[in-house]
């Protein structure tokens, strides 16, 4: 009888623990984000400093748990070709899933997009957090998505390889 209690208990507990993880890892840490932090802003090739551009019916969410859980889905009356001469674009880039309650971010269907050239990709904001650069994907009808990618720093930095000179100095090295 006392095997079946503990077993029991056990079993209680794990599914206590998958359900709070589960919970928090879609749920949980995310928030909405307005204002300034939901605006949409591309490098100029010009100044190589981030210009905010026409964006409308931005929705955004972010969560403090990780520098890299930033999405956004917004539209853009601006077209694809006065962008690519006006702003700085980007090759190899793969959209990060998002909950699946944040729908309209689809990074199968964005990833897509990109691979066939019906959309194209821009810096939003290099390091935007250290080692972080935030990523914009626009497509040919005016929909546009952004979500954050680490740099080369920041790869770099997350997997213990040594930085080196050509990386900004981490925030926690105590500049």
């Amino acid at each position: 009888m006392n095997g079946k209690i503990v077993g029991a208990a056990i079993l209680a507990s794990a599914a206590i623990a998958g359900a709070s993880i589960y919970y928090l890892q879609l749920f949980g840490f995310y928030e909405e984000v307005s204002g300034e932090a939901a605006e949409v802003r591309l490098v100029s090739l010009v100044s190589d400093l981030p210009e905010q551009i026409v964006a409308d019916n931005v929705r955004a969410i972010d969560a403090d748990s990780s520098p890299i859980r930033y999405r956004a889905c917004f539209d853009t009356p601006q077209g694809l070709a006065m962008l690519s001469e006006t702003y700085v674009g980007i090759d190899d880039v793969t959209p990060r899933n998002a909950p699946g309650w944040f729908d309209c971010f689809d990074a199968a269907a964005i990833g897509a997009s990109l691979a066939n050239g019906s959309a194209l990709a821009f810096v939003g904001t290099k390091n935007i957090e250290y080692g972080v650069d935030r990523i914009v994907a626009i497509t040919e009808d005016g929909r546009g998505y952004v979500w954050h990618e680490l740099n080369d720093c920041g790869q770099k930095a997350y997997d213990g390889t040594v930085v080196g000179e050509e990386c900004p100095s981490s925030p926690s090295a105590g500049d």
